[in-house]
C-alpha cells in the first residue's frame, strides 16, 4: 500500500537533547525528520511530535524544534505514545488511517506505539533512515520485528515521494530541494 497526505500523518518521537547523541547516526536521523516534518507541512499532512519526561532527557533538540513552529509537542511518560491519554487522543482526532513514524529509540518508543497502533488496525510506516536507536542489533530487531508484523519499513525519500505522488507540481519542486 502506497502513503496517502490525505489519510497519513506523521509521528516524531522523542528526538530529545540528551538522548539523540547517544544514537546510532543522530545526524541522519535529525536530518532527515526535519525533511519529514517539512514535506509534512507543505502538503497538508497532520504532524505530533512527543517528548519522554522532558525534564530528564530534555527538549527537542533545536534542529527538529525550529520545524515545529505551530505543530503540537506533546510530553509523556509511556514508552508507546498511545498509552498516553492526551496523544492517544489528538491522534485519533484527525482521523487517519496511516501513521509515519520517525524517532528514537527505534526498540522501545518507536517499536510500542507501532504495535498499539497496528493492534488498533492502522496501517504504519516506520522511517528507517529517521529512527534509530543506541545499538545497531536494537535498531535492526525494531525493524525486523515491525516489518513482520506487517508495519512498512520505508525511507525518508519514499514517504516524500508517495505523498507527492507525481512530479511537475509547484509542492514537487519545492520538495525535490529537500531530498537532492
Amino acid at each position: 500500500m502506497l502513503i496517502k497526505p490525505e489519510e497519513s500523518c506523521l509521528i516524531v518521537i522523542d528526538m530529545q537533547d540528551r538522548l539523540v547523541p547517544a544514537m546510532q547516526a543522530p545526524a541522519r536521523t535529525i536530518k532527515n525528520a526535519r525533511i519529514l516534518i517539512k514535506a509534512a507541512k507543505r502538503l497538508d499532512v497532520p504532524v505530533l511530535v512527543t517528548e519522554q519526561y522532558s525534564k530528564g532527557l530534555g527538549p527537542t533538540v533545536a534542529e527538529v524544534a525550529k520545524q515545529t513552529d505551530g505543530v503540537p509537542v506533546l510530553e509523556k511518560m509511556h514508552f508507546s505514545c498511545m498509552k498516553d491519554e492526551d496523544f492517544a487522543g489528538r491522534f485519533r482526532s484527525l482521523d487517519r488511517k496511516q501513521a509515519v513514524i520517525a524517532g528514537m529509540e527505534a526498540h522501545i518508543c518507536v517499536l510500542q506505539t507501532a504495535v498499539n497502533l497496528m493492534e488498533e488496525g492502522y496501517q504504519i510506516f516506520v522511517v528507517t533512515d529517521a529512527t534509530s536507536s543506541r545499538t545497531a542489533e536494537s535498531e535492526k530487531a525494531c525493524l525486523d520485528r515491525l516489518g513482520a508484523a506487517g508495519a512498512g519499513i520505508v525511507t525518508t525519500e519514499m514517504v516524500v515521494f508517495e505523498w507527492l505522488g507525481k512530479a511537475g507540481t509547484p509542492e514537487f519542486r519545492e520538495l525535490i530541494a529537500l531530498v537532492k
